[in-house]
């Protein structure tokens, strides 16, 4: 024998209720959304358009720094022109100015030794180093790895027309390397680099040159 419930109207809308709350929660793209209290709309600026006003607001980096011609860190140094075929070699000694230690405070190397970098490292890489006006020899010479440097210049804008990476001359590779004249590409054989400098005023670059 079943007993009815005192308030059957109730019992039926608390059954509805739940499978209603169930459905709500289970069913994919249904969902109950309520609004309690006051609202009020956002005040907040745009992020972005607050960056971009501050943006036209502050004063230009060139107006600053000056045309790029008058830039120290892009000013290359200079080389003369190559008026002759020549090929010489050169063992890039390096001289320690400074003692060198161990964390430990014992002496590794003392200043003034001498020792030549190539006997430890290899350079994958060459040097075709060239007058701006020389450019395109070098674009044809360079392999995919080569550094092409320039002895004058915008290499910045030279960069963007040539479609590849060009740097400066610094003085320090020109005497480390006691340059004189370009163009000359700067390669390394065994334990020491070879320059090879080529008169392009005369002739193409020499056949059988290294590539």
């Amino acid at each position: 024998m079943t007993t009815e419930p005192r308030y059957p109207h109730r019992a039926r809308h608390a059954l509805i209720g739940a499978l209603m709350l169930a459905l709500a929660c289970h069913e994919p793209g249904l969902a109950a959304t309520s609004t309690i209290g006051r609202t009020w709309p956002i005040a907040e600026p745009d992020a972005m358009a607050e960056i971009e006003a501050r943006a036209a607001r502050a004063p230009s980096l060139a107006s600053r720094l000056g045309p790029r011609s008058t830039w120290s860190a892009l000013q290359a140094a200079p080389l003369g022109q190559t008026r002759v075929d020549r090929v010489r070699s050169l063992v890039p000694f390096y001289t320690v100015e400074e003692d060198i230690r161990l964390p430990d405070g014992r002496l590794l190397y003392p200043k003034g030794f001498t020792f030549n970098p190539l006997d430890y490292v290899s350079l994958p890489q060459r040097l075709v180093i060239v007058h701006p006006r020389d450019l395109g020899w070098a674009l044809k010479q360079a392999r995919f790895t080569d550094f092409i440097l320039l002895t004058a210049g915008d290499a910045l804008d030279l960069s963007e027309r040539s479609g590849r990476p060009l740097f400066i001359l610094e003085e320090r590779v020109k005497e480390r390397l006691g340059l004189t004249v370009a163009p000359v590409i700067v390669a390394q054989q065994g334990k020491k680099l070879v320059l090879t400098e080529y008169a392009l005023n005369s002739r193409l670059a020499p056949k059988g040159a290294a590539r």
